[in-house]
């Protein structure tokens, strides 16, 4: 009996085995696989280690090498080089544009008092266009304003009439010091009158126009910018050329000229010019600019001053208001100083980035509410 269950055994493992195929096999080695892939080492559990992944706030975001986050900024003083020099890491080409314009009207209707009915608009840009890449910095600077007022009665008048265009290149000598170099072209858009000589004046009353005058400043200088709030430049180099291109102004005396029929003048001295930003309020900023010349060929003495004030008010994004006083002194063209000063809420609107360092983080974050 014994010997019985023996073979019937034997036969039974033989025809087992022979069940199993080439595919059965295929099929058992993928799911052990599987199984090996996802199954748990509990000899790894006996050394761990942590991992430190670091968090970051939901408003924050991460820099690759060459990308930085950035939005839209309210800031209204002029951008330096330190401003741009120090940001942690910048695109080569950046962007800042400021637009504004302020609108004034008064009506009146049987006013005891008296009045006149007049409207007046001034429209405003600056747009700064920079170029950075490692100790290179250019800086392209537009700015442009035309207003008038109409009243019943009298004609329209100009009120503000500037273009100012500046293009500087800076070289990185050491810290806050650069190789400086650059020009300024200065002029208007359309013919200017004296409204007190002439009250209703035609073209031939002018005293001005575009080119007439006309101010091309060409330097080469150092700079010192320790921070965006103070910058001093000072061009040992520098020429000045004032344009008169209206023969009826080519008079000698006006604007400098030496001869009648002169269209150019042409001096060559030394410039220095400073910039300081005063922050008075959270939204209030005074600026600052003062601009000297001496001319080497003629009078070293008689030192050309030209400042620029700027009282910044802000109240939301939008809104906001500007107290201006502009003095100039140039000994050439009249003997007194000559003054200016606009008052002005309206609309305003910038383009352009701002970019700001998450101290918690250490990581750029964006400027978005």
């Amino acid at each position: 009996m014994k010997k019985v269950l023996v073979v019937f055994a034997v036969v039974m493992v033989f025809f087992s085995k022979a069940q199993i195929t080439d595919y059965q096999k295929m099929i058992d080695s993928i799911a052990q696989k599987r199984w090996d892939s996802t199954a748990i080492d509990i000899d790894s559990l006996a050394n761990p280690r942590i991992v430190n992944i670091r968090s970051l706030k939901n408003d924050s975001v991460k820099l690759s090498n060459n990308t930085v986050i950035v939005s839209n900024t309210d800031e209204t003083s002029p951008l330096t080089p330190s401003s741009i020099l120090n940001l942690p890491t910048l695109k080569r080409w950046f962007f800042f544009g400021q637009n504004s314009l302020v609108f004034n009207q008064s009506s009146f209707a049987n006013w005891y008092a008296g009045g006149n009915n007049n409207i007046g608009v001034i429209g405003k840009v600056n747009y700064n266009i920079v170029y950075k890449k490692n100790r290179h910095y250019l800086d392209n600077n537009i700015q442009m304003a035309y207003g008038f007022v109409s009243s019943t009665g009298q004609s329209t008048r100009k009120t503000d009439d500037y273009i100012n265009i500046m293009t500087n290149y800076g070289y990185e000598l050491a810290q806050h010091y650069y190789l400086s170099t650059g020009f300024q072209f200065l002029s208007q858009f359309t013919p200017g009158f004296n409204y007190a000589n002439t009250p209703d004046p035609t073209y031939n009353d002018r005293i001005s126009k575009f080119m007439a005058p006309g101010y091309l400043n060409v330097g080469l200088g150092f700079s010192y910018n320790p921070n965006e709030n103070f910058q001093v430049i000072v061009r040992p180099i520098n020429g000045k050329f004032t344009f008169v291109l209206d023969k009826k102004l080519q008079t000698a005396g006006t604007y400098g000229l030496e001869r009648d029929g002169q269209s150019m003048r042409a001096e060559l001295g030394a410039m220095v010019n400073i910039l300081y930003k005063i922050k008075i309020y959270k939204d209030i900023t005074y600026v600052n600019q003062i601009n000297f010349f001496s001319n080497y060929l003629e009078h070293t003495e008689r030192v050309d001053i030209n400042y620029s004030g700027a009282l910044n008010l802000k109240f939301n994004k939008y809104i906001s208001g500007v107290v201006t006083i502009d003095m100039i002194y140039d000994h050439d063209q009249i003997k007194r100083l000559q003054r200016k000063q606009t008052l002005g809420f309206g609309l305003t609107y910038n383009l352009g980035y701002k970019v700001d360092r998450d101290t918690t983080t250490g990581v750029i974050k964006p400027f978005v509410n």
